[in-house]
């Protein structure tokens, strides 16, 4: 399977052509739309959209790492993490597009 990158530039033409605003309104929406859900999680630590999924962060604790070319040991330092667990909405829908 060929690996296929949205970006945000396909987005923008997306938006474009379904709403039939300009392409700079269409950048600001997208651009809009991506700050609020950052924002929100910042804030919340948790974000449901419905029928879609959940955002929400996670903190990983520090813990020892290897370098696999190296093998040398290094330490990670504690970070936030990302965590999407898409709803079973998403779900359905994109198996009924893989059954079709």
């Amino acid at each position: 399977m060929k690996r296929i990158n949205l970006t945000k530039k396909d987005l923008i033409n997306s938006i474009y052509m379904q709403i039939g605003y300009s392409k700079k309104i269409s950048e600001n929406l997208l651009e809009d739309l991506l700050s609020t859900i950052v924002d929100n999680l910042k804030k919340n630590k948790k974000l449901k959209i419905a029928k879609f999924g959940t955002f929400s962060i996670r903190n990983k604790k520090k813990r020892i790492g290897r370098n696999p070319l190296t093998k040398e040991n290094k330490e990670i330092s504690d970070r936030n993490v990302v965590l999407f667990k898409a709803s079973k909405e998403f779900k359905d829908l994109i198996n009924i597009i893989k059954d079709e």
